[in-house]
């Protein structure tokens, strides 16, 4: 299919954007998370969940915003995808909640155990996030049964092959790489000089990941590149993407922390580009049954309802930007402990 715009691929950009948007803010987010165990004694653990303490709950925003934006403009989808992945859609929720949970009730007391215990919560549960987030993605380049009812004609079970898999562990192995760009940024002292250690080992982890999961793509799942094929300027962003990734390293050995994180935000955003523009015009592959695919025209709301929704995202989507700026603006530098931290 050809590639045009109109106001179904708009929506279809602007739900990709708002979900980028939360993959580069929680994204560190979980990868923090995930490298809590790692870090030693509570001071260092405390600096960790206070790096993202400010930010974390709002970081989720762009997730309801996304999935509210999903349900308002491709309704087919956002029925279709709850229904199908109902098992793995609310082993999420509860991840996502016991997280929350984990992060606010570690410091409620002094005990050893009851922070080690919540510590460990914290860890698994930002760990099963990234990696169901990631199995999720997978499932949409692989595709999944659908019948021409449009509702999901699999199983739970069913969505656990080994692409998808792979795809939730490349998924964890960014974040974690993400994370650690992150917490680099956010601490100093030993804590910092260990983490800045662990960049260099979460990339050479994510780039084992992302190339196998390239190749695997590339050889069992070729219609993620017919756009490529016929718009060859796109491959211009995988190679972008590919030296964000190499700048990394490059920006974290000169001590600009900063600029690797920018880095690292661009990756993320390059492969969500790279993966939309893959599926495109769909929004869930049917297989074995590719006629029966959700696409942005025969999922979609009405065109009058997408010019409605356009009009308010056009006045939302500014507040949803002032509000996370102003809110890492103001709690920039250094994580510093005091009687109001975690």
């Amino acid at each position: 299919m050809e590639l045009s715009f109109d106001l179904n691929t708009l929506w279809f950009f602007l739900v990709g954007i708002l979900l980028t948007g939360y993959a580069i803010l929680d994204g560190f987010d979980l990868g923090i998370g995930m490298l809590h165990l790692m870090v030693k004694g509570d001071t260092e653990r405390r600096i960790m969940i206070n790096a993202i303490g400010p930010v974390w709950d709002g970081n989720e925003v762009w997730l309801v915003t996304g999935g509210g934006a999903l349900f308002a403009a491709f309704p087919d989808v956002y029925a279709t995808v709850f229904s199908g992945f109902y098992t793995a859609f609310m082993l999420l929720l509860f991840t996502l909640i016991f997280r929350a949970v984990a992060i606010e009730f570690r410091s409620k007391r002094p005990m050893a155990w009851w922070r080690s215990m919540w510590d460990r919560a914290f860890s698994l549960s930002s760990f099963l996030i990234a990696f169901l987030m990631g199995v999720s993605l997978g499932n949409i380049v692989s595709g999944v049964p659908l019948g021409p009812d449009k509702e999901f004609a699999g199983t739970t079970l069913g969505l656990i092959t080994p692409y998808t898999v792979m795809v939730g562990l490349t998924t964890v192995a960014l974040f974690m790489m993400h994370g650690a760009i992150y917490g680099v940024m956010k601490t100093e002292g030993q804590l910092h000089d260990r983490l800045r250690n662990w960049v260099n080992r979460t990339i050479i982890f994510f780039v084992i990941c992302y190339a196998t999961t390239t190749m695997a793509t590339l050889i069992y799942h070729t219609h993620m590149i017919s756009h490529f094929k016929q718009a060859p300027w796109l491959f211009l962003v995988a190679v972008m993407n590919m030296l964000a990734v190499a700048n990394i390293p490059r920006e974290i050995t000169r001590g600009r922390d900063f600029q690797a994180f920018l880095s690292s935000c661009a990756a993320i955003a390059a492969m969500l580009f790279l993966f939309g523009m893959g599926v495109f015009p769909n929004v869930v592959i049917s297989n074995p049954s590719p006629e029966y695919s959700l696409t942005i025209y025969n999922a979609a709301s009405s065109a009058k309802t997408l010019k409605i929704m356009a009009t308010i995202a056009a006045i939302g989507i500014p507040f949803v930007l002032a509000y996370t700026l102003c809110i890492y603006w103001i709690f920039r530098g250094k994580v510093k402990l005091d009687a109001m931290s975690y």
